[in-house]
């Protein structure tokens, strides 16, 4: 364990002994899956995080929302004529995803 690992975990003791770590938002329950932030740089996720628990989403993730749940909804699909349309549906939300994030992409770029 680093040095750093074991500051770290002297000041969580010292902060649960004071009482300071309990009735905090969370506590007792598990980690929320952020998996998804793999995939996006560190300062997006915090963003998208901050945004998220003000209820506030961006069009991106909004759009990425819709595509998961069409993917979901083409493999239920046998009919060729409904599994076509599906998968035109799901282009057109994966193809506005796409544009959105490389919108966000410019903005942060400048």
């Amino acid at each position: 364990m680093s040095w750093l690992s074991r500051l770290a975990e002297r000041q969580m003791q010292r902060a649960r002994l004071r009482g300071d770590m309990q009735v905090l938002a969370g506590e007792g329950k598990p980690l929320p899956d952020r998996t998804a932030d793999a995939f996006v740089s560190a300062g997006d996720a915090i963003g998208f995080r901050i945004m998220a628990e003000a209820g506030v989403l961006p069009e991106e993730i909004i759009l990425k929302k819709e595509a998961a749940a069409q993917r979901a909804h083409l493999a239920t699909l046998t009919a060729p004529d409904r599994r076509k349309r599906a998968m035109e549906e799901l282009a057109r939300l994966e193809m506005r995803q796409a544009i959105a994030e490389e919108a966000r992409r410019r903005f942060m770029k400048d």
